[in-house]
């Protein structure tokens, strides 16, 4: 199942997406929540009827795609876990997963814009494979990880580098606004798999950036759970980007940064593609 959120007559809500059409679940389910995370929280059964819904549909011409969750209760991530991306680093490999925070309020949709901040020009890419949590959940083992994800979708960690390197933690320069676009559905699970061999590419203008398969990770979605877990409860609507390939812009000669007018774009094999273009920071400053 692939499940979106769209806006369509000025209403934002969730829907199943059939090929080129989606089923509008606040009509064919309207029992069901009408926001991701909590349809999520509501468990199987919700899901179970979400999956099985039929009735009216909206072509996707016909509506605007947004970020499939907008306002996750956590975004987690992993840096250095691809073998070509800690080569084009210089460092070891993590004895165990890296993990930073990005805030929530840096999430985006497809074709929403990019910001390349005031403060900085280092802007760069990196494709990434996201697990959606499904489940409340603390200490899950690795070999039942998959019993509390919903599924994945794709992210691009916009990193703003050289505020990333000022502290040890990396949040501040993972996290600016924009800089967690998302999308463009969450497909199931049940109908992915584990996700563990599927290939990952990021185009820059058209120019291939980014080219790996997710059989590469050094730390899989089963272990970054068991060891997330470890330490917190993890919740429906969660997100965990896993670490991105070998070719970012900040380890090319000259560094490739981001700037306006580029448009990224990151496709996984069987999630399918989100692409951003990238604008300066608009002029909207505002003390509330």
């Amino acid at each position: 199942m692939r499940l979106v959120t769209f806006t369509h007559s000025g209403r934002t809500r969730i829907g199943v997406q059939r090929g080129d059409e989606i089923v509008d679940l606040s009509a064919a389910a309207p029992a069901l929540p009408s926001e991701m995370s909590a349809l999520f929280a509501a468990g199987e059964t919700a899901l179970q009827t979400a999956s099985n819904a039929s009735g009216p549909t909206l072509a996707l011409g016909e509506i605007e795609l947004e970020a499939p969750i907008q306002r996750p209760p956590k975004i987690l991530a992993v840096g250095l876990n691809y073998a070509d991306h800690i080569a084009e680093t210089g460092r070891d490999t993590p004895k165990v997963p890296l993990v930073f925070n990005k805030q929530s309020t840096a999430i985006i949709g497809p074709g929403q814009a990019i910001h390349r901040p005031k403060v900085s020009e280092q802007l760069d890419y990196e494709a990434e494979l996201v697990i959606v949590i499904g489940r409340r959940c603390r200490h899950v083992p690795g070999n039942r990880a998959h019993e509390v994800i919903a599924g994945y979708t794709i992210g691009n960690d916009v990193s703003v580098r050289d505020w990333q390197d000022r502290v040890q933690t990396m949040t501040m320069g993972k996290s600016f606004d924009t800089h967690a676009p998302i999308g463009p559905a969450i497909v199931t699970h049940e109908e992915i798999g584990a996700a563990s061999a599927y290939d990952i590419r990021c185009w820059v203008n058209g120019e291939l950036r980014q080219e790996s398969n997710t059989r590469e990770l050094v730390f899989d979605a089963e272990a970054i759970i068991e060891h997330l877990s470890t330490a917190f409860t993890l919740e429906p609507g969660d997100l965990i980007f896993t670490g991105t390939p070998g070719g970012v812009a900040h380890y090319m000669q000259p560094p490739a940064w981001l700037k306006p007018g580029d448009v990224c774009r990151v496709e996984i094999e069987g999630i399918g593609a989100l692409e951003n273009p990238v604008i300066d920071e608009p002029e909207n400053t505002r003390l509330i």
